[in-house]
């Protein structure tokens, strides 16, 4: 069964830090993936995106400088490193599998997402 897990999300106050983990089972993560997050009322909004090899990443403008994307392939994980966090960072966060080895927005599968709430 084919399956990306994310977790680390939780209650954190204005200034702090969370690293998110996305871990697949069934398959290996071979290709880029993607961070998205979906506020509520909100569109969903892509944050990040890492290669396959992890040598590229993009950041959407609001969080760069803030997030960090990497990626441990022999462990099958993503992580996106988030500091300085700010309530605007409210969301449900999803990692996706992207459908070639570098970021083009096309993924394919989803995990369930994990809540992340900046309030103090």
């Amino acid at each position: 069964q084919l399956q990306l897990v994310e977790s680390g999300g939780g209650l954190v106050q204005p200034g702090g830090s969370l690293r998110l983990s996305c871990v697949a089972s069934g398959f290996t993560l071979a290709y880029a993936m993607r961070w998205f997050r979906q506020a509520p009322g909100k569109e969903r909004e892509g944050v990040s995106c890492i290669s396959s090899s992890g040598d590229t990443t993009t950041y959407v403008d609001s969080v760069k400088g803030r997030f960090t994307a990497s990626r441990d392939n022999a462990k099958n994980t993503v992580y996106l490193q988030m500091s300085s966090l700010k309530p605007e960072d409210t969301a449900v966060y999803y990692c996706a599998v992207e459908n070639g080895y570098y970021c083009s927005g096309s993924v394919r599968y989803w995990g369930q997402g994990t809540q992340v709430t900046v309030s103090s």
